[in-house]
């Protein structure tokens, strides 16, 4: 049933009857109806940050009291949780697979809060890299780790309908890196990891380069755990993984590099399977061609 439609405490927004709106914890920006589901875009003060996050989340359509498994979306540079939110074509299969959809933002936000000093795209704003920054002065801010995988998750539970026994992340470009080195990192929480056009070792390449040099400093090992292909050969494991990569992305051979994570998954006895699309590049037409097919994925994994 439509959370709002009667059975029950009134959830108009989606979120457990116990939550209580426009609280210092969390705020309701909006509210739409879609496939019988709810789709809000949220706000709150983050302890981990230090600043004002804004995240979106749809919840289908379901019975009161009852718990759903969670989808995590990571999202690229430059983006906010609103890119997938209002082009990531979702809602429906997640309304038919019962999957809570979350989405937070890149970076940090807000006034005080370090940018690159040219207004480079991929670093600083919009560009956190879910990395916990070590350096001046983004350490301060730039805590996207921990928010991901700590705040959030805890903010998401304590007010929506969320079963995070049953959780799985994906993501895209930088997204995609975050969604490979967090699944790689703490296997037995997420049931099923996957991403669209990943960074996929970002210490050998200059996107990566760039951001694990100023964020966590130049000793490289520190950025291995920030790099999937270094996970998986230091030990890292996961029963599969799920990649989709355009061929006519523009940043194929310099950035995403995909040929190093077939390798490694290879050498680690990974099942990986990597899809490579023809004609499609880097953005959310793309995304959103096959992210149907993604989520159909996650949600056999945590059935």
């Amino acid at each position: 049933m439509f959370p709002g439609e009667s059975r029950g405490p009134v959830q108009q927004s989606g979120l457990d009857p116990g939550f209580r709106r426009g609280t210092k914890r969390m705020e309701t920006l909006s509210i739409n109806k879609a496939f019988e589901g709810i789709q809000g875009v949220y706000r709150h003060a983050s302890a981990t940050t230090g600043t004002d996050m804004t995240f979106s989340v749809f919840v289908p359509a379901h019975e009161e009291g009852e718990r759903l498994p969670v989808v995590w979306y990571l999202s690229g540079l430059t983006c906010t949780h609103a890119n997938v939110t209002e082009k990531g074509e979702y809602r429906a299969a997640c309304a038919k697979h019962r999957l809570i959809f979350v989405a937070p933002d890149t970076s940090p936000r807000g006034a005080g809060v370090p940018d690159d000093s040219n207004g480079a795209y991929d670093f600083g704003l919009g560009a956190g890299f879910y990395v916990d920054a070590t350096q001046d002065p983004w350490a301060a801010n730039y805590r996207m780790w921990s928010y991901v995988t700590e705040e959030l998750p805890e903010l998401v539970r304590t007010n929506f309908p969320a079963n995070l026994a049953r959780q799985s992340i994906l993501g895209h470009s930088m997204g995609g890196h975050g969604a490979l080195t967090i699944g790689l990192s703490l296997p037995d929480r997420y049931k099923a990891v996957s991403a669209f056009a990943p960074i996929a070792a970002p210490s050998q390449v200059p996107w990566g380069q760039k951001a694990l040099g100023n964020y966590l400093g130049s000793d490289k090992q520190a950025w291995r755990k920030h790099d999937a292909v270094a996970l998986i050969e230091d030990g890292a494991r996961l029963p599969e993984l799920l990649v989709d990569q355009g061929e006519a992305d523009q940043f194929l051979e310099q950035e995403l590099r995909p040929d190093l994570l077939r390798k490694a998954c290879a050498e680690a006895g990974i099942p990986l399977t990597l899809n490579l699309r023809p004609g499609y590049d880097h953005s959310y037409y793309f995304i959103s061609t096959f992210m149907a097919d993604h989520l159909a994925w996650h949600a056999e994994r945590l059935a």
